[in-house]
């Protein structure tokens, strides 16, 4: 099993605290960008691996490690990871397949080779092979955290520039079908649904956050006895609510901790941008209403317009509690998911606050039919 250090993440409705879990090591309560996402330490030494974890750990990040290529390469599969670090020569397979693998899954991972090979031919090597970094062993704990900085910049600034060029793609297909009124519709729903699912798949723990939403939803709406019309106007909204952090920060998407105001607003920022790429879906009507509403609290607290009650459109109140109760039941990298009987308890300190009763009553119906 690798080592792991796991920050704790501070509580949210949709983020109790995590309870400990004697198999891991103690996490550490910090809110650092730079826990984001794991980095993976692939070394057949044991002593280095520990070394490496050790001093990455005390700069707050989240470090597993592998002892071999073939371990690496599992964990690679299970989990994804911000930045790899990888000895070349190791018994079995060697660095430069880890390092292969690791792009195949995810062509944005940072790569960083830490070998006690010290020659041009291999450095060369590796970094053709995509690592941004060559460290020789043994490595100053400074050089090494120095190392890992710069590749997690690097990182988020191509993850921007994949943004922006998938957002950019989108407004040109947008525009090239504005006389077509039919291919306009159906293009750009299609579209939507594709960067929330390419936005999801990056993440092993959010991938069908947006499916499992939309069908919860649906089912709340059909309990409350909605038209059918709406019911399948909220099923449609829940699956596009989550496409506007298409232009979020992976380092403040995934921060573990709380949120500085700037982050915080950076955050709120992914409801204007979902619903100018919706935009040109005008004839979905209600759809728009909804997404626009699904952070709004029933007090007034909530965003992007701090409405209460019965101002928040019956499906943005709907999105709000299916969000919060499939978050809750679903697995995190930093806790295990709750049962029903526990995401509901947790869920009922908040009625009348962020959430509308007559919702939650529906949701409660609908989550103990279903059971877990």
């Amino acid at each position: 099993m690798p080592t792991q250090i796991r920050p704790l993440r501070a509580p949210s409705i949709a983020n109790p605290a995590p309870a400990p879990k004697p198999s891991r090591a103690p996490a550490i309560d910090v809110a650092s960008p730079q826990s984001l996402l794991p980095l993976l330490v692939v070394d057949d030494e044991e002593g280095i691996r520990r070394a490496y974890a050790g001093i990455l750990g005390h700069a707050h990040y989240t470090v597993d490690t592998a002892a071999s290529g073939e371990e690496a390469i599992a964990a690679l599969g299970r989990e994804q990871f911000s930045v790899v670090l990888c000895d070349v020569r190791m018994p079995g397979l060697d660095g430069f397949a880890v390092m292969r693998r690791a792009r195949e899954l995810d062509p944005e991972v940072a790569l960083i080779v830490v070998s006690a090979v010290d020659d041009a031919a291999t450095a060369t090597a590796a970094l053709r092979a995509g690592a941004s970094d060559y460290l020789t062993k043994p490595v100053e704990h400074t050089v090494l955290e120095a190392a890992v900085a710069r590749a997690l910049t690097e990182r988020e600034a191509a993850q921007q520039r994949t943004t922006m060029a998938i957002r950019d793609a989108v407004a040109a297909r947008t525009a090239a079908l504005e006389h077509e009124k039919m291919g306009l519709r159906t293009m750009n729903v299609s579209m939507a649904e594709a960067l929330v699912r390419a936005m999801e798949a990056k993440d092993t723990f959010l991938r069908g956050h947006s499916q499992r939403m939309a069908a919860l939803a649906a089912e709340i709406a059909t309990v409350m006895g909605l038209e059918p019309d709406i019911v399948d106007a909220v099923r449609l909204a829940a699956r596009l609510a989550d496409v506007g952090k298409i232009g979020t920060r992976e380092s403040v998407l995934h921060k573990p901790g709380a949120l500085t105001p700037d982050e915080y607003d950076h955050v709120q920022d992914h409801v204007r941008i979902g619903l100018e790429i919706l935009s040109p879906l005008e004839h979905l009507g209600p759809v728009l209403e909804y997404v626009r509403d699904h952070h709004e609290h029933f007090d007034g607290t909530g965003y992007p317009r701090a409405v209460e009650g019965n101002a928040i459109s019956i499906g943005g109140r709907i999105l709000s509690a299916a969000d919060a109760f499939v978050a809750l039941t679903s697995r995190r990298s930093y806790r295990d998911p709750l049962s029903t009987s526990e995401a509901l308890r947790h869920l009922r300190l908040y009625v009348g606050r962020l959430l509308d009763p007559n919702v939650f009553a529906a949701l409660k119906t609908v989550a103990n039919k279903h059971g877990g």
